[in-house]
């Protein structure tokens, strides 16, 4: 298995620990047509840590487990600065997603 397998997976467990961390993991799914959105990160049917929890884990999860193709960018920490502007508790979290998008720009 290629590195960049091993090192996604470290850093999906290290975003999934941080969200609960943050007390922003749920523990029941959103309703399935939530999930379905053709917007971006979901953002007219889902926040940013239910899209991080429901859709880019499991989707990310997976292509790890069976070494697929990992996407080249991802843009996910600038959307997560904005959404946690202000909030001073959710800078690892940015600096985490920031580390997955630079992980993966590198290949």
């Amino acid at each position: 298995m290629q590195p960049i397998y091993s090192d996604i997976a470290s850093q999906l467990l290290l975003l999934e620990t941080e969200l609960r961390r943050l007390g922003q993991w749920q523990v029941e799914s959103p309703p399935a047509e939530a999930l379905t959105s053709s917007e971006p990160f979901c953002v007219d049917t889902l926040t940013l840590p239910q899209w991080l929890q429901f859709v880019f884990l499991p989707r990310m999860q997976g292509l790890v487990e069976q070494a697929m193709p990992l996407p080249r960018q991802c843009g996910i920490a600038p959307i997560a600065e904005e959404f946690f502007q202000g909030n001073s508790d959710a800078e690892t979290l940015v600096a985490i997603l920031d580390s997955i998008d630079q992980r993966l720009q590198r290949g």
